[in-house]
């Protein structure tokens, strides 16, 4: 299973929950192109952890509180060798 997979976002349930921000202005704030927005609220791209720090900033919430890894995953370190 990939990263991208196992990620998952609460975007915009944030956004709602700050009195229904657009994906634009989210997007405009984050200085990123609506379409990042959308396709992060999707699950179809992680952002780099610069992104996911500025987007924590903007909410002021932790990075934990936007992005969970999808319960029973763990770590690549307690993952057996091949």
């Amino acid at each position: 299973m990939t990263t991208r997979d196992r990620i998952r976002n609460h975007l915009k349930r944030h956004r709602i929950l700050i009195g229904g921000m657009t994906q634009q202005e989210l997007a405009q704030r984050a200085g990123v192109s609506r379409q990042t927005i959308i396709s992060m609220e999707k699950g179809r791209y992680n952002p780099s952890v610069a992104l996911a720090l500025r987007l924590a900033a903007i909410f002021s919430v932790t990075v934990e509180a936007l992005f969970e890894l999808e319960e029973g995953d763990h770590d690549e370190d307690s993952r057996t060798s091949p």
